[in-house]
């Protein structure tokens, strides 16, 4: 089981985590903004940041980041539910699945595409945000317009 973090340790790790954030966005230029959510935002209260990127492929992307007392969660939304070629859509996703680190494609809400993940608390460091930020972002990036092209091909052609 991963470490437990108190209030206090928590509250001092999101501090750390909203300046590492703040110094990873002075030397990222994809960084649009960082908002951090009040702890009304999730339903046990922990921090949450939301972090939104300038894309290329796909305008924005935001991930969110929730430290909870074992771990930091981390997702994007990547697509609506497809509206056509689900079947194909999903095989896609699951092949690539298979080849991500510390992050997975999912089913979210009304069945749209999301990209997440999780690390234990004790591993939270500035590399590794910096890390998994890239990795949702380049992520996101790479696989946009592929799977948009698949779940709304009609929408394409023409």
């Amino acid at each position: 089981m991963s470490d437990y973090y108190t209030s206090v340790e928590q509250a001092g790790l999101a501090e750390q985590v909203t300046l590492w954030l703040d110094q990873i966005a002075v030397e990222t230029p994809e960084i649009a903004a960082i908002d951090r959510g009040t702890s009304d935002d999730t339903p046990s209260g922990d921090p949450r940041w939301y972090v939104r990127m300038r894309g290329q492929d796909k305008e924005f992307t935001t991930i969110w980041l929730t430290l909870g007392q074992r771990t930091l969660r981390y997702e994007t939304y990547v697509m609506p539910a497809p509206e056509e070629n689900a079947e194909a859509l999903y095989e896609n996703l699951l092949r690539r699945n298979d080849r991500l680190v510390g992050a997975h494609f999912s089913i979210g809400m009304e069945d749209a595409i999301f990209l997440r993940g999780e690390m234990p608390v004790a591993q939270v460091s500035e590399s590794e945000l910096d890390r998994l930020l890239g990795t949702l972002y380049a992520t996101v990036e790479q696989c946009f317009r592929a799977l948009l092209s698949i779940g709304f091909a009609s929408r394409f052609t023409g």
